[in-house]
């Protein structure tokens, strides 16, 4: 039975194949709403080839705009803007299926209100489990909204956890893998000059920026440690993370008899969205066959913590738990821009996310409003620092030059 589907964030890398799946597969989904933030003129042609009943945008005069292009191409995609669009469209009776595929913080809003609804919803953003986690799972329990993951790992591991018992101790471990970015082999004390372009040019994966410098500097990793903490219910810990450059293995599950179930694949998003989209059936998802033969060795280690200290202070902050993880995310969308608009250096995202978490006492939220306070106050802070680190000479050391036996102090006994 075809799903109306509305996607969150269709303009970004996400979206784009969310929507290449969906024209290979029409009898799948129908699209009835797409949303973008600025890229008005992509999602204008996403309209003429989707041809959906509601388009949504950040401001009034894009709005504007898009709807006079569309009536002109006679159609009758009904455009609304802000926030509360979105929260309302995500929660409507004429919407099944909701992709939820806005980058950050923004993304929790609707993707909550999808929640509250009962809604099926395919969760790429994964900042709705590391700000809200207990909070988020609960509103989805008490609904009976379904959560279908489309991040790679969390895919791997739904799919490997396929019929296991959780809650009988049967799983033992979850192992999340990760590439190691573009800066895995690089000499630490050329990190310092890193640029935007290199931090964004990951060997496997086609992403966003922000997504693309996170897995640079391994947050991405740590964020989606978190949420698989939450998404999985398992403690934090019994689960870890294991470098694999090649990207094949996605994830894996160790159960208790040490038998260990791994899922492989090309590294492709369309996979893990084509399993979604259709579950429990499978789809084609327009992915190149997997060539065991050709790709000849699979290798695995162990994350270096010096060189990735942001994957440190995630881990510190899976441990303290409360209200850390939102300061987590928030601190480091707040440098990542910085990052990306050349304020800040590469190695300045560790500085900037650390400085903002020993400013902010950890604590228990009770409420979303709660969270966004947090989140709120978290970012003020982050600019602050981000303007003082943006006064300092680049002769200043990074975090990035603490010795391995110093980051691992920082994952083992705190600041």
């Amino acid at each position: 039975m075809s799903q109306r589907l509305f996607v969150l964030g269709s303009t970004g890398s996400i979206g784009d194949n969310v929507l290449d799946v969906v024209a290979r597969n029409p009898q799948t989904a129908v699209i009835h709403g797409l949303t973008a933030h600025r890229n008005i003129g992509k999602l204008y042609r996403q309209c003429l080839k989707f041809r959906p009943a509601l388009a949504i945008v950040s401001e009034p005069h894009h709005a504007i705009e898009l709807q006079a292009n569309l009536q002109a191409a006679g159609l009758n995609t009904e455009v609304q803007c802000g926030a509360q669009a979105l929260c309302a469209a995500a929660c409507a009776a004429d919407c099944d299926t909701v992709v939820a595929a806005i980058v950050g913080a923004a993304g929790l809003p609707p993707t909550l209100s999808a929640a509250r609804a009962g809604k099926k919803i395919l969760l790429a953003n994964k900042e709705a489990l590391v700000m809200s986690g207990t909070l988020f799972m609960e509103a989805a329990a008490n609904s009976g909204a379904t959560i279908l993951p489309l991040d790679s790992e969390h895919n791997a591991i739904f799919q490997c956890l396929h019929g296991a018992q959780r809650a009988s101790g049967d799983v033992q471990r979850l192992i999340l893998t990760a590439s190691g970015g573009p800066f895995r082999n690089r000499p630490l004390q050329t990190l310092d000059q890193v640029t935007p372009d290199e931090a964004c040019a990951h060997p496997n994966w086609s992403m966003g920026r922000k997504i693309s410098v996170d897995s640079a500097t391994m947050m991405n990793k740590g964020l989606e440690l978190i949420e698989a903490r939450w998404l999985f219910d398992i403690p934090a810990e019994r689960i870890e993370t294991l470098i694999h450059p090649q990207s094949i293995v996605h994830s894996m599950v160790v159960y208790r008899d040490q038998s260990v179930l791994a899922q492989l694949g090309s590294p492709d998003m369309r996979i893990p969205i084509a399993h979604a989209l259709a579950y429990p059936q499978r789809i084609d998802s327009g992915a190149e066959p997997l060539d065991l033969v050709k790709v000849a060795t699979l290798t695995f280690e162990a994350p270096d913590l010096a060189r990735f200290p942001c994957l440190a202070l995630a881990l510190e902050v899976i441990r303290e738990g409360g209200a850390m993880s939102t300061v987590l995310n928030a601190a480091n969308e707040v440098a990542v821009e910085a990052f990306l608009t050349h304020r800040i250096r590469f190695t300045d995202i560790a500085r900037v996310v650390d400085e903002v978490l020993q400013k902010i006492p950890g604590a228990a939220v009770t409420s979303f409003d709660e969270v966004m306070d947090i989140d709120q106050h978290s970012r003020r802070i982050g600019s602050a620092v981000v303007q003082r680190v943006c006064r300092m000479p680049h002769s200043s050391p990074s975090l990035y030059a603490a010795s391995s036996a110093a980051a691992v102090s920082l994952l083992q006994g705190g600041r």
